[in-house]
Order: C-alpha cells, then structure tokens, then sequence
C-alpha cells in the first residue's frame, strides 16, 4: 500500500498496516534538521504521508525590512515571528467593502507547482490547503478588535464580509477540484486555551453557516474536508460533524483531552494531531517524546488517527527531540521495505 492508500485507510476507520504520520516544522525547527541531514531536501528523510498542495495563505510579495504582502493586501511583519508574522495596519479601516477589491483566487501561483508535486510525490494522500480561511482572514482585513466590534455594532457588514470570503475560497476550491486530489484544508483559529474566541452563539450565528457553504462544494464532490482550528473547540464537533468535516487538526493535548475524545468520535472524526508542542516536545526528554509518539500509536492503531505533533514543530525543540519523533514514527512494524 503507498502511503497516500494508508491514510485513506486511517482517516475512513479502516484498521491501517501502521498509524500513517505528516509532520510540519517552523523555520527555526526546519534549518535544525536541514543541518544534522546535511541537506535541505528532507522530503526522504521525513517520509511523510501527506502532500501539502496550494498556498494556504497566499504569501508571495517581499517587501523588504522583513515584511510581507499577502494576495489580500495584509502586511505582515516578520521580525520576531518568522513563519507567517505580525498583522501591521488595517486594510479596511472602515466596515465597508466599498473600494476594496478581492485578489484572484484563480491566480495562477496558487496553482503552478501542484503538477510537478503530483509527479514526483503522487504516492501520497494530496491535501489542497487554503489557510485563513474565514474569521482569521476577516480580522487580518478588518483588524482583530474591529471586527470584534463589528459582530455586536455593524453585524451586516460582518455577514457581508465573511460570505465574499467563502466566495473567494469556493471558487479557488473549485479549481483545485479539477487535480486529482483527495481532500481540501481548511485553516481558521476560533479557540484559545480555554473556550472559544467568540462563545458558541456568536459562532453559530457568524461562521457556521458560512462554513457549511464551503463544505459542501467538497463533500459534493466526493472529498474529504479537513479543518486546523487552534484552541479548545471540541464543543464544535458536532456541529462540524453535521456538515461534513472528516479530520480535524491539530488537536492539542494541553486543551482538549485526547483519549476520550478518540473514543467518544471513534467512527466518525477522525484526528490529525496529539503530540504536545506545548510540553513534550519543547520540554521532555527524548525518550519521553518516544514515549508519547507511541501513546498515539497506540491510540490510533485502530484508525482514526494520523500521527503528528499538535502543531508546526517550534524552533524552540531540541534537535534530539525532534529526531526521537521521526525514528519513533518511522520504527511502527508493518511498513513497506
């Protein structure tokens, strides 16, 4: 089985050969290991099952001094985070569309490298990613306080705004749906360590229909939907569950308990995620990030499950560390020679 055949397996409840994995690290935890391999390719040292295709979102403009201009016009300051960075500014100064024109989801960049991926990384499961993809975009436009203020004082314009995103992700969901892809990634934060950012009526009210729009071009046409929500949101679930969601990440151990929730959607949710990049990883000893990555094999033998830590791997994990997650994840018996 490749591994692309595996994860179909993992993620439809079907018990896999081994628990199939895809781990993402930050800049600073990437450069680690491209210096202990000796290499900047790390792709066959990886070996991870997931093939990320798209640009979650949309960062193609350096503007120098450490800035860069997304496709919906947002600055972003990298100076101390190096990954994605600081919102700088506020492209809509006021709650209003008017004047403002939303870039070309269709622009070629987001799509000009998935060929050459499905060529040379075809035996993996093909994931189209579109990061930011609702509130986080909104608040990155709007500024996040503003928006906040919108919901209660402007809530038309927050509807307004938040279904001419989905507008812009459909229609590029659309065309990613013309590659032979398996399923479609949808990025957007609404937790925080406790709770929700907004409390779960204003969620209903705000975000659910409108993700249920999105959701539906995918499961219509016979994908599978996965979403990244940071932050305790597991009283979502169901709601999610209802119009379609099939795995959702990056499912944090420090704000949501792992082991009851895999039992409680055993069959129905499965989960992407579960390491601690809060605690473990960060903190614990290479032998006790052995120790939780076989917890999770563990715990996902069964299906259900794909093996990463809760997270891009931070800058601030020790080399060893990191290595003790690749060898664990790589040591499951049942794997093809």
């Amino acid at each position: 089985m490749t591994p692309r055949d595996i994860v179909k397996e993992a993620i439809a409840f079907r018990r896999p050969p081994y628990v199939p994995w895809s781990f993402s690290f930050t800049k600073e935890a990437r450069e680690k290991l491209e210096a202990h391999y000796d290499t900047s390719d790390l792709d066959p040292y990886l070996r991870n099952h997931i093939l990320g295709l798209g640009n979650g979102i949309g960062f193609f403009e350096d503007i120098g001094n450490n800035r860069f201009r997304d496709v919906f016009g947002v600055t972003w300051d990298r100076t101390v985070d190096k990954d994605i960075g600081n919102v700088e500014g506020t492209v809509l100064p006021e709650p209003t569309l008017e004047g403002y024109t939303f870039p070309d989801p269709l622009n070629p960049r987001f799509f000009a490298d998935i060929p050459e991926k499905l060529e040379r990384h075809g035996d993996r499961f093909r994931l189209f990613s579109i990061g930011f993809s609702l509130f986080e975009r909104a608040w990155t436009l709007r500024g996040l306080e503003n928006l906040y203020l919108d919901i209660i004082e402007n809530p038309e314009f927050v509807h307004e705004l938040l279904n001419a995103i989905a507008d812009y992700n459909i229609t590029q969901v659309r065309k990613a749906l013309e590659y032979d892809i398996d399923a479609v990634y949808f990025g957007d934060d609404w937790g925080q360590q406790h709770g929700l950012l907004m409390g779960y009526p204003l969620w209903k009210e705000f975000i659910f229909p409108v993700i249920q729009r999105m959701y539906a071009v995918v499961r219509e046409a016979g994908k599978v939907v996965f979403i990244h929500s940071c932050g305790d949101v597991d009283e979502l679930f169901d709601d999610l569950l209802s119009i379609g969601l099939g795995v959702f990440n990056p499912f944090q151990p420090e704000v949501m308990d792992v082991p009851k929730l895999m039992e409680q959607y055993a069959g129905k949710l499965a989960f992407w995620g579960g390491v601690s990049t809060q605690r473990t990883m960060p903190y614990g000893t290479p032998d006790q990030v052995r120790e939780e990555v076989r917890q999770m094999i563990r715990l996902g033998s069964g299906g259900g499950y794909i093996l990463s830590p809760a997270h891009a791997v931070e800058g601030d994990v020790p080399l060893e560390n990191l290595l003790a997650l690749i060898d664990e994840a790589q040591a499951q018996p049942g794997q093809n020679p």
